[in-house]
């Protein structure tokens, strides 16, 4: 029996080679693998043995040889195969172990040439796997070191690998050999300015129980980097499995959190904030997130950007939830929090740059991509349009505000007051609706002054101005770009509110 090994993963590959030559396999290496073995004292056979060819164009042609694909590709229950193998001097070749040039982590760097790149694009490598996986019947693939173990024991107990394993070991080749070749062309269309394919790569990471209702099946899925503020990648500490609903939610409330480098704290239903605050620590922002709106907060979902303390695990516990994420739990948190065994707990990482990330969204036969709105600008004086100009508290909610519509669906209006929200109006289909319903959330719950008004879009009439007033507003901020402005600006200033125009919109739709 004959193994081949060439990796650029080194991984467990000499204790892997050893045992198959203590099991009397003929070892065949490559390169830099070959001078690992033979350093670790494992009697090898260079390719070059092997082919009668030596390594050529700084290595780049190596294994393209019919002395390596013909003992891959013959098959031995075909006649005329061992016969062209026997004529030709070709012996098989068992199991390939081949993992790929690092393309993925070369063009990560952010200073990567093109020659850097186009080096490590790996073309022999592919070839065999692809050689073996077709003729997976008698030959074992290996292209992860995590099966290293799993392959040698069914060796030494059964002279060579199982059926099942192969066929598995031969899609999982594939698997690899296509990701690879998308990363490449990904890559290279990009450097080309070709646009008109793209190419997805996904892991699974969780089978549903269902999806947004129990008849429909669903799958998650991650990419294959960690970001942060990623469910894909957040560690579950307690409770029953995520639902599909668990997980749109969840996103929703980290996208919100994501815009707060101080103390923050939202509680979420149905990817909107109910309600959301900031404060001097996360005791603080979640009574105020949770004095908010305490009926909507009611099975829903939490989110907070600094550890949960016992303190505020201790508030929290009370309250019906179905999440608390944060960036950890103290223990003492989790002592109190683990004793409600369905409440999921997630620690969700939160550094590090997200950078431009894409957002996607499938439709009826097609699929939006569009870059993900994580930039916000500061509302600051000098975009404020209004003969009133807001006081520097004021400046403070403005900005609030201004980061939690944003998140809102459209039409949203948000009402905030003292770094917290006091009401909120998502998703009507116009915006009035929107601001009624924010208002008067406020009004019940006893603030009828020196409220701020966000709203994710421009007023195309100046009745969202005029209700405002009427409900205690003294400072408004949206986008502008109305052809009619200058009638929100003019009512604004004969009721006397502050108005700014961010020159931004975000409509979430």
């Amino acid at each position: 029996m004959r193994a081949l090994i060439s990796v650029s993963d080194k991984t467990g590959v000499v204790d892997f080679a050893r045992s198959l030559r203590e099991l009397g396999w003929e070892v065949i290496a490559t390169g830099g693998t070959m001078k690992l073995l033979r350093e670790s004292g494992i009697e090898v056979l260079n390719i070059s043995d092997v082919t009668g060819f030596p390594e050529i164009c700084d290595g780049r042609v190596k294994t393209l040889h019919p002395k390596v694909h013909g003992g891959l590709l013959a098959r031995r229950d075909d006649p005329e195969h061992l016969k062209a193998l026997e004529e030709n001097g070709i012996g098989f070749i068992d199991l390939v172990c081949v993992n790929l040039y690092p393309f993925r982590q070369t063009i990560a760097r952010p200073d990567v040439k093109m020659e850097d790149a186009i080096e490590n694009i790996d073309i022999g490598g592919p070839s065999m796997l692809r050689s073996a996986a077709k003729n997976w019947a008698d030959v074992t693939v290996v292209c992860d070191p995590a099966d290293y173990e799993r392959i040698f024991d069914e060796i030494r107990t059964g002279g060579n690998t199982e059926k099942s394993t192969r066929l598995q070991l031969s899609a999982k080749a594939y698997t690899h050999t296509a990701e690879y070749d998308m990363m490449i062309a990904g890559w290279m269309r990009n450097q080309a300015g070709l646009s008109e394919k793209l190419f997805l790569e996904f892991d699974l990471a969780q089978s549903l129980r269902y999806g947004e209702n129990p008849h429909q099946e669903a799958k998650f899925y991650r990419e294959a980097e960690p970001v942060p503020y990623s469910l894909a990648f957040a560690r579950q500490l307690n409770g029953k499995e995520l639902s599909y609903n668990n997980i749109q939610d969840a996103n929703a409330a980290l996208c919100i959190v994501r815009e707060f480098d101080v103390p923050f704290c939202v509680g979420l239903k149905h990817m909107n904030p109910c309600g959301a605050a900031t404060g001097k620590d996360v005791v603080e922002a979640w009574t105020k997130a949770y004095e908010a709106d305490k009926v909507s907060i009611f099975g829903g979902i939490v989110a907070t950007n600094r550890p949960v303390t016992r303190e505020a695990a201790e508030l929290m516990k009370p309250i019906f939830l179905e999440i608390i994420m944060a960036p950890k739990f103290e223990e003492g948190a989790l002592e109190v929090l683990r004793t409600k065994k369905n409440l999921r707990l997630l620690e969700v990482p939160m550094e590090g740059e997200a950078g431009s990330v894409r957002q996607l969204v499938s439709v009826n036969g097609g699929l939006l991509v569009q870059e993900l709105d994580t930039a916000t600008r500061t509302v600051e004086a000098g975009m404020c349009v209004t003969e009133r100009r807001p006081a520097p508290e004021q400046m403070e909610d403005l900005n609030f505000g201004w980061r939690i519509v944003k998140h809102v669906k459209s039409n949203a209006i948000a009402v905030v007051r003292d770094g917290r929200t006091l009401g909120v109006g998502a998703g009507q289909m116009n915006r009035i609706g929107s601001a009624e319903i924010a208002l008067e959330q406020a009004r019940a719950a006893g603030f009828t002054e020196g409220l701020v008004l966000a709203s994710d879009g421009f007023f195309p009439f100046d009745d969202c101005v005029t209700l405002a007033a009427e409900y205690g507003v003294t400072a408004i901020v949206q986008p502008g770009g109305s052809v009619r402005d200058e009638d929100s600006v003019k009512k604004a200033d004969e009721l006397g509110i502050a108005m700014c125009f961010v020159g931004e919109r975000h409509f979430k739709h």
